[in-house]
């Protein structure tokens, strides 16, 4: 009778390992959103596919849906209203009968209609004197705003701009919509120089908000990828409680932060676990605020994981955050004392379930992090204003990621200052709740007349 050989314990366990390790690869293959710091935009090359519908559940109908609150648009005041129209009835459109006013009631209706822009063409000229006694001649100079303006005024070139920054248009596009909408010809090269005199305009409002990164109490930072003649720069978003700011650098090490906060800077830093944050906070000795999001992806990651022991970690560390964000979330409930309280009560939770750490090297690797930076996923109990996640500064920096895919980044200096000082008006005017639009007509208007340009933070900005 044949004998089935037995496989050596040695030979068993190498197996053993080397499916676990197999395993622990096809998980960080599979790295989504989700469960790790790669942006959603990685989800859409391997999309999950949606499960299918219940057959016997009904489909959801597409427009309002019942029992929601219907929502209509207000009338617009009596006083913005330009034109009138009554529109009278003589006979009853059911019987014929004669009529007569029904009491004041009156059925409104508002249409709105856009005024096409109509060209209004100036033409400066100089005439040309002689000069007896030196035998020379010369004319009168031309005024400050023709010279900075050149061919375009400054509602024109505050068009060009906001089309340019805010609507990611191309060149292309902006003369397609002058010479059709507008009716004027113009040239690419000519809208290049319409684009300089609008960077120019913005270079007094932004190296203002740059001087003043290093005041604030508390900023959100953070950086994504912007490329440049196929090469690969850094854009750095700052958002602070009234303003974001960016700038466009060849680097993405703590250098930049160095260059732009200094170390002066005595705020909190909200940010990601990246290392470049890290190395500033130990260097300038600063508070920091880790990202909690990004650690409760790095948790989901572990609970991925085919080791046992890594899931029940991860599982029991997942538990302690949710119940730190249920207190999060209860804030309007709670006291400040009852909020702060529980807040403490749940970090500590958190702080034990770390001490149970299994003896595996993914568990080691989030533990450690603990060990050494625990304390600053929790700056925000104890400094106000400041958020938990780094979300303010992700939802800043996603105008940019639109416009780098649309615009495929930018060629070289010029194209760099531009994109700079134009997402910064764009995201600190949507911050304050002004016109962007409005704003780039005053400080526009002012460069080319030679005026101080307007701050970004004070005052408000009515649409020419």
């Amino acid at each position: 009778m044949n004998e089935t050989p037995k496989i050596p314990c040695a030979v068993c366990a190498a197996k053993d390992a080397e499916i676990a390790k197999l395993r622990e690869q096809l998980a960080a293959a599979q790295k989504n959103s989700a469960n790790s710091s790669k942006p959603p935009s990685s989800d859409i090359v391997d999309p999950k596919k949606k499960e299918a519908e219940d057959s016997d559940s009904p489909k959801r109908t597409i427009g309002g849906q019942p029992g929601h609150t219907a929502h209509f648009r207000q009338l617009f005041d009596t006083l913005e209203v330009q034109h009138t129209k009554v529109h009278p009835v003589h006979a009853c459109p059911n019987c014929g009968g004669g009529v007569r006013p029904n009491g004041t009631v009156i059925h409104r209706s508002q249409q709105v209609e856009i005024v096409l822009p109509t060209l209004s063409i100036t033409e400066h000229q100089c005439p040309d004197y002689w000069c007896d006694a030196c035998g020379k001649s010369c004319k009168a100079e031309l005024p400050l705003v023709v010279q900075r303006g050149g061919m375009a005024g400054p509602t024109l070139t505050t068009l060009v701009a906001y089309l340019k920054g805010c609507g990611h248009t191309s060149y292309s596009t902006i003369r397609l919509f002058l010479r059709d909408v507008a009716g004027l010809q113009i040239s690419r090269a000519m809208l290049a120089k319409i684009i300089e005199h609008a960077t120019a305009a913005l270079d007094m409002p932004y190296e203002e908000l740059l001087d003043l990164l290093p005041e604030q109490d508390w900023l959100n930072v953070d950086e994504t990828g912007h490329p440049e003649n196929g090469k690969l720069l850094w854009t750095w978003c700052l958002k602070a409680e009234m303003f974001t700011l960016f700038q466009i650098s060849p680097s993405r090490g703590s250098k930049v932060l160095m260059d732009i906060l200094g170390q002066e800077f005595d705020g909190v830093l909200g940010c990601d676990y990246f290392s470049a944050y890290r190395k500033f906070m130990r260097v300038v000795g600063i508070e920091v605020q880790f990202c909690l999001a990004h650690l409760i992806r790095d948790v989901k990651f572990l609970c991925e994981l085919p080791d046992r022991q890594d899931q029940a970690f991860g599982i029991s560390l997942r538990i302690g955050l949710t119940r730190l964000f249920e207190v999060i979330h209860r804030r309007e409930q709670l006291s400040d004392a009852a909020f702060r309280q529980g807040l403490e009560s749940a970090k500590a939770a958190i702080f034990d379930i770390v001490r149970q750490v299994p003896d595996t090297k993914r568990s080691r690797v989030l533990a450690k992090r603990f060990e050494t930076h625990g304390e600053s996923y929790f700056t925000f109990i104890t400094t106000p204003g400041m958020e938990p996640t780094n979300n303010a500064a992700e939802r800043a920096i996603r105008f940019v990621v639109m416009d780098r895919h649309v615009t495929q980044g930018t060629r070289g200096e010029k194209g760099r200052r531009w994109c700079e000082r134009i997402w910064t008006v764009l995201a600190t005017c949507q911050q304050r709740g002004v016109s962007a639009f409005a704003f780039l007509r005053e400080a526009i208007g002012r460069w080319m007349e030679g005026r101080k340009s307007p701050s970004i933070l004070t005052g408000k900005f009515a649409a020419a």
